[in-house]
């Protein structure tokens, strides 16, 4: 198991602050390194029992499988931080803005395409496949693959709020270069809402985890202003662009190092290492296997 880490009396960097609604963030120094280190937000009390929601185990092992998996995600880490009498599972996310870089997010990229059928935020698929034919950041190609596969992996893991604002480029203002940034802002995988008595449902009742598969969550991508149902259109999916990403992130899946990463993080109980491996399992054998299976029975 990893060793555990404190990051109570880290050293805070002045003059960092980030946005987004999903926990509070500040940015610290650790080994001469400089990380934003997310807290977990508020659970709902009326749907769960949870105090706070698993948002930053969510992040940490999404973005570690991610990595497993060939695309590139920012590297996290666990660990802990103590606010009055209250110890809280914070995860540590390596800043990759370091030298200089500007992270633009798609969101602020597709309002730079004037002909869009949508401002910003709009997550129709087809106005997000003309923008990134259309943007002059990357080149099309490299990124219509990537957005693919993080829509493959996202798949795999359950992301129910892949929108335009928490995936995009790094810009290098003293070399003009831009590249595709690391995969972030993963806390909304793998059920961040789900207690234990959720997770021992969801492990013990076929139709709990079938629901949890089949009917949501979905992706916060839409089409045909719907949100995508991951199954439905997996098994439908044509898009050549998604039938060789399918290819490509299936056939780097190993459910054994994916299980061994899982068993290996500190601060989680059994039962949630069983939950998280189970249900990876589950979305992997009901969706990315039969399309994969249906996709390379067309050819």
């Amino acid at each position: 198991m990893m060793g555990e880490i404190d990051f109570t009396n880290c050293s805070q960097i002045p003059g960092r602050a980030y946005n987004g609604a999903n926990g509070k963030k500040i940015a610290v120094e650790h080994n001469g390194k400089e990380y934003m280190l997310k807290f977990p937000p508020s659970g709902d009390k009326k749907k769960t029992d949870l105090s706070y929601t698993n948002s930053c185990i969510s992040e940490h092992i999404a973005s570690g499988i991610f990595n497993i998996l060939g695309v590139t995600a920012h590297d996290t880490m666990l660990g802990t931080f103590v606010i009055g009498d209250t110890t809280k599972i914070v995860c540590a996310c390596l800043d990759f803005t370091i030298g200089g870089k500007i992270l633009y997010d798609f969101c602020s990229i597709k309002n730079t395409v004037i002909d869009s059928e949508s401002g910003g935020t709009g997550t129709e698929l087809n106005d997000i496949l003309d923008t990134i034919e259309k943007q002059k950041f990357i080149a099309p190609d490299l990124l219509v693959a990537f957005f693919w596969d993080m829509f493959v992996v996202d798949a795999l893991l359950g992301n129910f709020d892949r929108h335009n604002g928490n995936w995009g480029f790094l810009h290098d203002p003293v070399s003009g270069i831009s590249e595709i940034a690391p995969v972030f802002d993963c806390g909304s995988c793998l059920l961040p809402q789900a207690d234990e008595i959720v997770m021992q449902e969801v492990m013990n009742n076929e139709s709990a985890l079938n629901a949890r598969v089949f009917q949501y969550p979905t992706s916060a991508i839409k089409h045909d202003d719907k949100k995508i149902n991951y199954f439905d259109f997996m098994m439908k999916a044509k898009n050549e662009d998604y039938c060789k990403a399918l290819q490509r992130i299936y056939n780097r899946i190993d459910m054994n190092t994916i299980r061994d990463f899982v068993n290996q993080i500190p601060y989680i109980s059994d039962l949630q290492k069983s939950f998280y491996i189970q249900y990876i399992t589950a979305r992997f054998d009901i969706i990315l296997r039969p399309s994969y299976k249906i996709i390379n029975s067309d050819e």
